[in-house]
């Protein structure tokens, strides 16, 4: 994106930021002298409060680090400033949350862990005001990761657009008994598992979850159907059983060998369609020709190229930055409505210190049922 200067800003930002850069594989270093992003026509600036840890900044930043660049994806914040072409809903101190592509070679100013964010004007939620912004930042990579596997990989039979015409429609209650297509979920209790069976829920289809069992509550409150076991040896076979044989969607938010094992023998007999967010091994894929196996690459969500080695790296996609753009612009209409509600979050201390620890306890396995957040910003 090319740099401009907004014609709606912030009449005392600093030339300079703190933020945390990308020093090497698995590392990062706190710098205070950082540039901020230059606002482009389609961007804003965010005065960063809080930030929200994923797996995939681990993963990133210890295999596929851009050296200089600043780093993190999910974010709350302040809007302080408005490219030409920022959507007319956004204001100037607005509430907000969002995604950017940090740890980015091809812009090494937008990362999210940093005071001041450059983000994709459009790709921006504004937040509830009973929302507070820890749960708020850990809306934005979970959001698309399950919009983008659900409406465009796995193709499931409902549109986007039916999410609003549901939930506006005072004659379907949000307890109606469903009586769409089933839809596994596998890691259903995951921020990214969270948003797909709200979003299921509220397309009128049948959202089943894999969890361990002290995440079924939680599953079943954000509307799952039903819950299994991912551990049991009988899991497979249980969904089976309960989907009569039927079951033709499945998104894999682990995306480890056993999840999409498990996936694949849950899948019934007619074959079907499953999504992850790593690539499928070809072993796994062998076992069900029948199965149309794809993975997400979620960066793609930007429209911009994503610099990353062999089959990470894609091209640009106006397509996907479209669909995204639909995704949120739904999202919000039912974050107004009070359909859509945050992640469980574990708050960590520390400030830019505990994002560093963050990102630390992440790395050594997922953090059940809850997604790690860090308030940066004290002042707002």
């Amino acid at each position: 994106m090319s740099s401009v200067t907004s014609p709606l800003a912030s009449p005392a930002l600093p030339r300079r930021q703190t933020a945390l850069v990308v020093a090497g594989p698995g590392q990062l270093a706190l710098h205070h002298d950082a540039p901020l992003p230059h606002l482009a026509p389609d961007m804003a600036l965010v005065r960063t409060v809080a930030v929200a840890i994923n797996p995939v900044d681990a993963k990133m930043l210890d295999y596929s680090p851009a050296v200089g660049a600043i780093h993190g994806y999910d974010f709350a914040g302040v809007v302080v400033g408005l490219g030409s072409e920022a959507p007319g809903h956004l204001s100037i101190g607005d509430r907000v949350a969002g995604a950017v592509h940090g740890n980015n070679s091809l812009e090494p100013c937008v990362g999210a862990f940093a005071q001041y964010v450059g983000a994709t004007a459009e790709l921006l939620l504004k937040i509830p005001d009973g929302m507070a912004f820890e749960e708020a930042s850990t809306l934005g990579i979970g959001l698309a990761t399950a919009g983008l596997v659900l409406f465009r990989e796995l193709e499931i039979p409902v549109r986007i657009e039916d999410l609003i015409v549901r939930a506006a429609d005072a004659k379907i209650s949000p307890n109606a008994a469903p009586s769409g297509a089933w839809v596994l979920v596998s890691g259903g209790s995951t921020a990214t598992g969270t948003r797909a069976i709200q979003m299921l829920k509220l397309a009128g289809l049948r959202p089943i979850a894999t969890c361990s069992p002290s995440n079924f509550a939680l599953v079943l409150e954000f509307g799952a159907e039903k819950a299994f076991d991912y551990r049991s040896p009988e899991c497979a076979k249980e969904i089976r059983a309960y989907t009569r044989n039927g079951l033709a969607y499945a998104i894999d938010c682990v995306s480890e060998s056993d999840s999409a094992q498990l996936c694949y023998g849950a899948i019934g007999r007619a074959g079907g369609r499953y999504c992850g967010v790593e690539p499928v091994r070809q072993a796994v894929a062998a076992t069900r020709p029948t199965i149309r196996a794809s993975w997400l690459m979620v960066l793609t969500m930007f429209g911009g190229r994503v610099a990353l080695d062999g089959e990470y790296a894609r091209d640009a996609s106006a397509a996907d930055r479209a669909l995204s753009a639909k995704i949120f612009a739904v999202t919000q209409k039912l974050l107004d409505n009070g359909r859509i509600k945050s992640h469980p979050v574990r708050v960590l201390a520390g400030k830019w210190a505990g994002v560093i620890q963050g990102i630390d306890i992440i790395r050594t396995g997922p953090v059940s049922g809850q997604k790690l957040v860090v308030r940066v910003d004290g002042d707002a």
